[in-house]
């Protein structure tokens, strides 16, 4: 009678110690020349950040930045640090150490702050075309629609709405049962990727994540684009050549960063057959968290004067200090 109990508490004991951690398989499997493809990936997180981390500081100290256009790009600069950071260093990390696990709670983490800056940001970005529009349509009553409590209710929108949304996919896609050896075809946790490692059915959230795609990113770019149908119709009516060249000047930065933001997610989550091509999700995905990060303080914000010239103001304080020490 032993015996039987005996197998039972084994069985019991193998299950409770059966691995929780994930494997990664890192982008570009076979991949000769990895060592210059991380060197490069490095140097360009290093650039964005340093970028990212100067705009929002110049936005935060010069009075002359506490405009609704600046808060809301403060905020898309915050929102790039955040999807940087939660995936490059680990994936940096294990590139070096040869490690290519990754704990539970650590993939958890991955997803939803993936899912959640990647919702948020195009919820931003939607804002952040609202605000042109005002700007150039509706000059005269633009301090009273975009005032400052405003942009605070635009800025918790995106970010709630991106959370809440990316809380309940994290939340549903780890609770599927993952199968043996738990090795997900990607260099972060991707919620698209993990779904790959599942054994149960799962079409009809695979549904789910499609109608969420098409919320997020397709009327949100509908919208988008339709606003600047009416924005050009305006800024053609200009009288003013010098004006014209202005607002051209802030819609074309503004269409960039659609583009940058909106291009790859399009082609990620609303491509047929999309989850067998993890090559090119791969490629995407490091475009996103790695170049448009990158990419974005140079297009939107320092081809400005008024960014420049804070850039100048900072650097002179500066030096004022370190000869006033010296």
């Amino acid at each position: 009678m032993s015996f039987p109990v005996q197998c039972c508490t084994a069985m019991v004991k193998g299950n409770n110690t059966e691995p929780t951690d994930f494997t990664l398989l890192g982008f570009f499997p076979g991949f000769r020349h990895i060592t210059v493809l991380v060197t490069l990936i490095f140097l360009i997180f290093t650039a964005a950040f340093a970028s990212n981390t100067l705009l929002l500081t110049l936005i935060c100290l010069d009075p002359r930045l506490h405009t609704p256009m600046y808060f809301l790009l403060s905020q898309l600069s915050l929102m790039d640090l955040t999807l940087s950071s939660s995936i490059i260093p680990k994936m940096l990390a294990n590139s070096l150490s040869g490690s290519r696990t990754i704990s539970f709670l650590a993939c958890g983490t991955q997803i939803f702050f993936s899912l959640s800056v990647a919702i948020a940001e195009c919820i931003l970005i939607t804002f952040m075309c609202v605000d042109r529009y005002v700007a150039i349509c509706k000059p005269l009553h633009y301090t009273v629609i975009v005032s400052p409590r405003v942009c605070l209710q635009m800025a918790a929108l995106a970010w709630a709405g991106g959370a809440l949304t990316s809380l309940g996919h994290t939340a549903f896609t780890l609770r599927f049962h993952i199968c043996s050896p738990r090795e997900i075809p990607h260099f972060f946790c991707e919620v698209m990727a993990v779904l790959r490692t599942v054994c149960e059915d799962i079409s009809v959230y695979e549904k789910a994540v499609v109608v969420t795609s098409i919320l997020v990113l397709l009327l949100p770019l509908t919208l988008i684009l339709s606003s600047y149908v009416v924005i050009f119709q305006a800024v053609l009516r200009m009288s003013s050549p010098e004006g014209k060249s202005k607002a051209l000047a802030t819609c074309s930065s503004h269409l960039c960063v659609v583009g940058l933001y909106f291009g790859p997610g399009m082609f990620i989550y609303m491509r047929p057959g999309s989850a067998k091509t993890p090559k090119l999700n791969q490629v995407l995905f490091l475009f996103g968290t790695v170049l448009t990060p990158f990419l974005n303080p140079l297009a939107y914000s320092f081809r400005n004067k008024e960014v420049l010239n804070s850039l100048k103001k900072l650097v002179g304080q500066y030096q004022e200090r370190s000869i006033t020490i010296s």
